[in-house]
């Protein structure tokens, strides 16, 4: 885009214009790190985001990348404009919250990315509460482990995320996100049939140090949670079997594969065949800490906020 030349008492002077659109792209490189990361989280082509990029620095009169081989960075000025990409995007979500206030009833369209335990215990029952409170809101659900779910809140695929407190969870958006407590549950040890701690009513996690052991996969932050307990109990756990389905790791335990820390609520859900030995551990232990994040600006948006209420209702019932 050109500048625009505007006349001023017989003087002119050129005015850049900023397509607001290009500064999305220029947050998703900032954020991803590379042009085809950023192509795909756009859903364009790598060449797209190049032009929509280089259109840009033309707009700003500024050098906003520094290429090294295959490779960009930002220069200072991309990284202030990405800066203040942040605050545009916020304050675009807050005017569309105004204006959804304006309308009169609820009704639209809500998608909640979420993890597998989360959606079976916090989001369906939520759902199901809303659709009785407010049968024209639509939600949509998307699956969505680790960090992923606050990835696709960053990149726009979602509108609230549901996700567990982790080294990289609150990574994804940055000062994009606005990051909220959901609830937080203990971890249970559950041991095989005829294991030797399966008639306490209590298991000392030092007690598991020799036992072959079944976690989720590393990424996954119950796997990272179980580690760290591990760790504070000063033993590394000789990981026999990995699968981020609980219900897996349950069949597993319950075939004398090995021995398992998981979520309570994540044993909501299994048949009781598969947990033949679930104990509380003794003293302090691992928790899990889920929260829920918006895109600031976004935060007083009718149809988020009534979800939003949902889903905290469900979590305090949950742990209750």
């Amino acid at each position: 885009m050109k500048p625009r030349f505007i006349e001023t008492g017989g003087e002119c002077h050129s005015e850049r214009v900023i397509d607001p659109r290009r500064l999305r792209v220029l947050r998703a490189l900032a954020d991803h790190g590379t042009v085809t990361a950023a192509a795909h989280a756009l859903y364009l082509s790598p060449s797209a985001v190049s032009q929509q990029l280089a259109a840009l620095e033309a707009e700003t009169g500024h050098a906003l990348l520094e290429r090294r081989g295959r490779t960009v960075r930002l220069t200072a000025a991309g990284s202030v404009l990405a800066r203040h990409a942040d605050e545009i995007s916020a304050q675009l979500a807050r005017a569309e919250a105004d204006l959804a206030k304006c309308s009169t009833g609820l009704a639209g369209e809500v998608t909640v990315a979420a993890f597998a335990t989360s959606i079976t215990e916090v989001v369906a029952p939520a759902l199901a509460a809303l659709g009785r409170r407010a049968p024209q809101v639509r939600v949509r659900v998307k699956d969505a482990e680790g960090h992923a779910a606050a990835r696709l809140l960053a990149d726009g695929e979602a509108d609230i995320a549901v996700a567990v407190e982790h080294r990289d969870s609150l990574a994804p958006g940055g000062r994009q996100l606005l990051y909220a407590p959901l609830y937080e549950e203990p971890f249970d040890a559950v041991l095989p049939p005829g294991h030797r701690l399966a008639g306490k009513s209590e298991v000392d996690l030092t007690d598991l140090r020799d036992d072959p052991w079944i976690t989720p996969w590393p990424g996954n932050p119950v796997h990272e949670a179980v580690l760290r307990a591990c760790e504070e109990a000063r033993f590394q756990p000789s990981v026999e079997c990995l699968s981020d389905d609980f219900s897996a790791v349950c069949a597993l335990v319950a075939v004398g594969a090995g021995v398992a820390l998981v979520p309570r609520s994540a044993l909501h859900g299994i048949r009781p065949a598969l947990t033949p030995a679930v104990r509380p551990l003794r003293g302090p232990g691992p928790t899990r800490r889920v929260f829920t994040a918006v895109r600031r600006g976004s935060e007083g948006h009718p149809l988020l906020k009534i979800t939003l209420a949902e889903l905290r209702d469900r979590a305090a019932a949950l742990t209750a």
